[in-house]
């Protein structure tokens, strides 16, 4: 911690401040875990919607390196 690296008064007045900001960012957590439940609930259902969304990029995305592929591959037979 900073008082102990450094031996003022004014070290140990901002150490303090910062637990004492960590305190109250736990207790917050804690008490809005009603908050958290329902945030999370949400990215869940959503997340179900935006499933179908990302199978088609990642085909599509597929689809071009195939075509890529395809174009690039040595060609035989007659020219």
């Amino acid at each position: 911690m900073l008082s102990s690296v450094l031996n003022s008064s004014k070290a140990v007045q901002v150490n303090i401040s910062i637990i004492r900001a960590f305190v109250f960012l736990r207790q917050y957590a804690l008490s809005h875990r009603d908050l958290t439940e329902k945030l999370k609930e949400l990215e869940r259902k959503h997340d179900k919607k935006f499933k179908d969304v990302y199978e088609a990029i990642n085909y599509l995305l597929s689809k071009d390196n195939v075509n890529t592929e395809q174009k690039n591959r040595k060609q035989i037979g007659f020219k």
